[in-house]
């Protein structure tokens, strides 16, 4: 019983050495073509995405702010100034210009902050 037992743990060892001798005779004679990876890859960029990006958000945010208040100011100046031309009709739209001033200036922070915390703080993580 005890033989038994002992040559049937030592046929399996031979049958996967000799698996493993087959397999690298095979594996010598086959042509293989070696393909790059990560590893083995020159990943190397020019770099000008960390000047583009930090360009490009800070270009956005600040038309985010200019835009609007191109609008925005001389309705304003046109309202204080129908003021002094006792236009009225005119003249009650100032507190409309000043509030919407002051909205966008704060939808431009909130804007702005979320940006520049999302692209310009991930830029700088990848310095060379």
């Amino acid at each position: 019983m005890d033989e038994q037992t002992l040559s049937s743990t030592t046929e399996p060892e031979k049958t996967i050495a000799q698996a493993t001798a087959a397999s690298a005779e095979r594996a010598s004679s086959e042509h293989r073509q070696a393909y790059g990876t990560a590893k083995t890859e020159n990943l190397r960029d020019s770099g000008i995405w960390r000047v583009l990006l930090p360009a490009v958000v800070i270009a956005c945010c600040a038309a985010l702010l200019i835009i609007p208040l191109v609008i925005l100011i001389p309705l304003l100046y046109n309202s204080i100034h129908a003021i002094g031309t006792n236009n009225v009709t005119e003249a009650q739209l100032v507190w409309v210009w000043i509030t919407m001033i002051i909205i966008e200036l704060g939808l431009f922070f909130i804007i702005s902050r979320g940006i520049i915390k999302i692209f310009l703080t991930q830029a700088g993580n990848y310095q060379r």
